[in-house]
């Protein structure tokens, strides 16, 4: 099929206006732009993307399960669009110094408060993101961020090497550890030495919400996919961290716990499991990892070092 136009970045904008507000035309007033021209422009970047990206309805649009893929990709080119404007159109002096994306760990945040303080820098940019396992891995393949910090296990490894692979990653492992069992102090079962899956029945488990890539392969928590009676999804730390201590919930991660960014009274205590979870970094094949990028890499080992039980 021959397609005669090209995508344009205005079309990524309609695109992201229409999932914003979901209705066609009171995008089109927003926009300032006629309501045919919206949605041709729209059915352009359908045809020259070859996939579906609205479902049209009585009450609105919706996204397709293509359109919530293509909007995590929309939002990278614009995120880069903008920060380009703000580098050299407007004229901006400070100096983008580092990035990195990682799940949803205290030590990748301790090393980077390290590292900035360290610098002692009158002017900087730097980025640091909490973020879905895909996202992580995406944003180290097309150069978001230079480093990305995520977990594999005996259970995932495969997987992921394959996602590696196809996005010409590498992932250099840092640490290994057994799993832990995150819980309030005051837990009916703070006082045990171990923890077994039997114990954690009635309580409710705590996991990071994947998205459209929820596969378990993709979870952050280690043996996500046992069967559990009673499970929360969350989409940050510390929302992650208030249910633990007000519902008697319990997640299950690597076990290094910094006080000065987790509370004070999570508790890690081991579970009794042959698993094991090898912390570890992202980096993309293409690119060469920039002395600033060295050194937090060299302090995050020293944190996940300070904070392990």
């Amino acid at each position: 099929m021959v397609r005669s136009e090209r995508m344009r970045i205005e079309d990524l904008q309609y695109f992201m206006k229409v999932v914003e507000v979901g209705n066609m035309t009171q995008a089109a007033k927003d926009l300032f732009i006629a309501q045919p021209s919206l949605s041709k422009a729209m059915a352009n970047l359908e045809s020259e993307m070859g996939v579906t990206l609205f479902q049209r309805t009585a009450k609105g649009t919706i996204l397709t399960v293509q359109g919530e893929e293509f909007l995590q990709y929309a939002r990278q080119v614009l995120e880069q669009i903008d920060l380009m404007n703000h580098r050299y159109k407007e004229g901006s002096q400070a100096n983008r110094i580092f990035s990195v994306s990682g799940q949803h760990y205290a030590f990748v945040v301790d090393a980077f408060v390290k590292l900035l303080k360290e610098m002692d820098a009158d002017q900087y940019e730097a980025t640091l993101k909490e973020e879905r396992t895909f996202e992580v891995l995406d944003d180290v393949a097309n150069f978001i961020s230079e480093v990305g910090v995520i977990y594999r296990s005996n259970y995932n490894q495969k997987v992921l090497e394959g996602a590696f692979q196809e996005k010409q990653l590498t992932f250099t492992p840092l640490f290994k550890t057994a799993p832990h069992v995150f819980i309030d102090k005051g837990h009916p079962l703070a006082k045990q030495a171990t923890i077994s899956l039997d114990d954690l029945t009635a309580y409710p488990r705590l996991s990071y919400e994947q998205g459209t890539h929820n596969s378990f392969y993709y979870w952050e928590e280690i043996l996500a996919d046992i069967p559990v009676p009673k499970r929360i999804i969350v989409s940050d730390r510390a929302t992650l961290f208030n249910l633990l201590i007000g519902l008697d919930g319990y997640t299950i991660s690597s076990g290094i716990i910094n006080d000065d960014l987790n509370s004070p009274d999570i508790l890690a205590i081991p579970l009794e499991s042959d698993e094991v979870i090898e912390l570890g970094y992202l980096t993309a094949n293409r690119h060469q990892l920039s002395s600033i990028a060295k050194r937090y890499l060299g302090l995050l080992e020293e944190s996940i070092q300070q904070y392990a039980k």
